[in-house]
Parts: structure tokens; C-alpha cells; sequence
């Protein structure tokens, strides 16, 4: 049992912490900041945490094994309401470590780790919304060239990473906040599927994936 209690007081870091950062922005939340909040010493946090970056590097990578896991599951997409909940999913999974994407130039910059890591990230994202692309082309459901595919999976890898961005811009105050997610994850994955509409293999097609888009009204993520 005594073998448990140093990896538990770990987790409960990284989940106090995990939060601290999405509410506040990393820069902001210190590590006395977190040791209070916590309501233990500092030394303790040291202790298994040797420096606030130890705690953004095992962050990031919790979040870069839950989102490659989901890029995973790109091929698999066959229909517009594949595609919708593939993006939903994928803003979700977004959210939930949104720290990383309010304060991403200033992470990048000083942290080795998230500099490397998350450019192979990026890469894995426009390579799924590829493989995305040519599976509904290969289903009959878009009508695009190859060429097109490149350029539209950037477009698509850009805007993903970047909206929660453009949201804190529009909305500092509160953009970020619980209740503010079910908005900002509808209006990101609306934009990310405008940018399908053109290629769509038919009129109906259109309809229907505008139709979805604006149907759906996902519960808040907390």
C-alpha cells in the first residue's frame, strides 16, 4: 500500500495543476500557487515535480498520447456524421488541456520538449485530416484532387489549432471558462466542416452536412 501513495499524490498534481493552468494560463499559476491549492509544501510538490516545465512536459504528454490515440481513428471516418463527430471529438480532446493552445507560442519558446513534441503533433493532425479526406473521397462523398487534399488538410490542422486562440482573442475573460466550451467547440468544428462544404459531391451533401452542423448542440465538457 505505502508504494501507491507517492504515484496517487502525483496524479492529484497533475489533475490540480491540469486545471490551474486551463483557468488561469500557465504563466500565471506558479508552483507556491499550486502547493496552496493542493495544501501541501512545496517541497512535496518538488518532490515529485522537480520544476513547474516537469509538470507542463507530463501534461503535454498525457494529452499528446489521448490525442493521437483519437487521430488514429481518421481512416475510419466514412460519412458527414463520421466527420462531425471525429472534429467534435477532436476539439473536446482540445479543451480538456486547453492551457496548451491559450499560451502555445510563449510554451513553445521555453520548454525543449513541448518545442519538439508538438510539432510532430501538428504533423499527425494534418496527416489524419489527409487520410480523412481521402477516405470520403474514396466513399463517393467529395469530389477533390489531390492537390487540394494537401492544401485543405492544412487548412484544417491550422484552424484546429489555432481556434481556441481566435475564441480567447474575441473573449478574454471568459473564453476560456467551463461554460463558455460547448459554444466554442460548436463554433470551431461549424468552421472546420465550412471548409468541406465546396467539395461535396453533391447539393444534397451540402444540405445535409450544413443541416448537421447547425442541428447539433453538444453538452459543456467541464
Amino acid at each position: 500500500m505505502a508504494k501507491k501513495a507517492p504515484r496517487r499524490t502525483a496524479e492529484r498534481i497533475a489533475e490540480v495543476t491540469l486545471d490551474l493552468f486551463n483557468r488561469f494560463g500557465e504563466p500565471n499559476v506558479s508552483t507556491t500557487m499550486i502547493s496552496a491549492e493542493l495544501n501541501i509544501s512545496p517541497g512535496n510538490l518538488y518532490y515529485h515535480y522537480p520544476s513547474k516545465d516537469a509538470l507542463v512536459n507530463q501534461l503535454f504528454d498525457q494529452y499528446e498520447a489521448a490525442l493521437l490515440g483519437l487521430l488514429d481513428a481518421a481512416p475510419d471516418v466514412k460519412d458527414v456524421e463520421d466527420t462531425w463527430f471525429f472534429l467534435h471529438s477532436l476539439f473536446e480532446q482540445i479543451w480538456s488541456h486547453r492551457f496548451l493552445y491559450r499560451d502555445l507560442n510563449n510554451l513553445l519558446s521555453g520548454n525543449r520538449h513541448l518545442e519538439t513534441h508538438f510539432h510532430a503533433v501538428l504533423e499527425r493532425k494534418t496527416h489524419a485530416f489527409r487520410l480523412l479526406l481521402e477516405s470520403l473521397a474514396t466513399a463517393g462523398l467529395m469530389r477533390i484532387d489531390p492537390d487540394s487534399i494537401e492544401t485543405l488538410s492544412a487548412s484544417m490542422s491550422v484552424m484546429v489549432t489555432y481556434w481556441l486562440s481566435y475564441e480567447y482573442v474575441r473573449n478574454p475573460r471568459q473564453a476560456m471558462e467551463p461554460a463558455s466550451a460547448g459554444l466554442a467547440l460548436t463554433r470551431g468544428a461549424q468552421h472546420v466542416l465550412a471548409l468541406l462544404k465546396p467539395y461535396m459531391a453533391s447539393p444534397d451533401l451540402q444540405t445535409h452536412l450544413q443541416s448537421l452542423t447547425a442541428a447539433y448542440n453538444p453538452q459543456s465538457p467541464t
